[in-house]
């Protein structure tokens, strides 16, 4: 049916599908998680739950993935959600950073894919928690800028308006319209996570596509002989796991077929890096958060990686 277009095309193709399909049901999930914390997580909560120690808010950040995994195909959207409801900037990102590596899932694939070792899984969560504490401090004691966009800033000062003078008048409601408030609050997360998930999705899909046209396009045959050199080889490692946008789920079996040609700390570099930075959260990322960030943030993060990977 397709036999008249290019075969690289069709690779293309069969690519960007596999890319979406994997991804689709992490955002959805993501997209719910957000519309749940729009509806019942509220400045108050986030004061009274995280700790006012900047470093021990981060810890709780790094180690707040492993209670309440997430894919990173939908991470974008909750951590979002975090910083829109007043939970610090260094708290979110630390989460942001962890929780595509640290959750159950993706330790039991990571130690599946490289023989039922340790070894592998251990630096990889070790390699999160470094940087995750890194980007923490650098948030909080460094950065001074705000990292929301300016139009999803004042959104976001409209919604918590409103949502204090919503729960001023829901505290004079009787206990016996609970349960229809209870029905109203469903609907609310239900229609946040469609809105979401819809302005999300379109990322996704030109992600996808970037994403399927680089590893189609892309010599990634020549980039694999250019791995002369430990630092070298990391750094392909790291454009690599940009470029080839794996769910942090899988990437471990990829990972595990370049052990051999590149080594452990590459191949670690590509675990932690790629769960981190890829270019569908890249572009999720640029919908809320300034572009200035963003590079900081990505630039922080990969020599962090490298820094890490380099005393492996």
């Amino acid at each position: 049916m397709f036999s008249f277009m290019p075969n690289s095309v069709l690779q293309m193709s069969t690519i960007f599908l596999s890319i979406v399909i994997e991804a689709l049901p992490f955002v959805l999930l993501g997209c719910l998680i957000s519309g749940a914390l729009q509806v019942f997580l509220t400045p108050e909560r986030v004061k009274r739950w995280l700790p006012n120690n900047r470093f021990l808010s981060i810890l709780t950040g790094s180690v707040l993935g492993f209670f309440f995994p997430s894919c990173e195909c939908g991470i974008v959207p909750i951590v979002h959600q975090f910083v829109k409801k007043g939970v610090p900037v260094h708290t979110a990102f630390a989460f942001m950073l962890t929780a595509p590596i640290i959750n159950p899932i993706v330790i039991f694939s990571t130690f599946i894919a490289f023989g039922n070792s340790w070894k592998m899984a251990g630096w990889r969560m070790l390699g999160s928690f470094v940087v995750a504490l890194i980007i923490g401090v650098w948030l909080a004691y460094f950065q001074k800028e705000n990292v929301l966009k300016e139009k999803i800033q004042l959104a976001s000062a409209k919604t918590q308006h409103h949502q204090h003078s919503h729960e001023g008048s829901e505290q004079s409601k009787s206990s016996l319209r609970k349960v229809k408030q209870l029905g109203q609050q469903s609907g609310h997360i239900l229609t946040h996570a469609i809105d979401e998930f819809f302005d999300s999705g379109r990322y996704l899909i030109v992600g996808g596509l970037i994403a399927a046209s680089m590893q189609t396009y892309l010599p990634t045959r020549v980039m694999l002989t250019l791995g002369s050199t430990k630092l070298l080889a990391i750094f392909i490692m790291l454009l690599l796991a940009f470029t080839m946008s794996l769910c942090s789920e899988a990437d471990a079996f990829i990972g595990s077929s370049l052990l051999s040609l590149f080594g452990t700390a590459p191949v670690v570099a590509f675990l932690v890096f790629g769960p981190m930075v890829d270019i569908k959260n890249l572009l999720m990322m640029n919908r809320y958060f300034n572009g200035r960030f963003i590079l900081s943030l990505i630039g922080l993060i990969a020599l962090s990686v490298i820094g890490f990977t380099l005393f492996i």
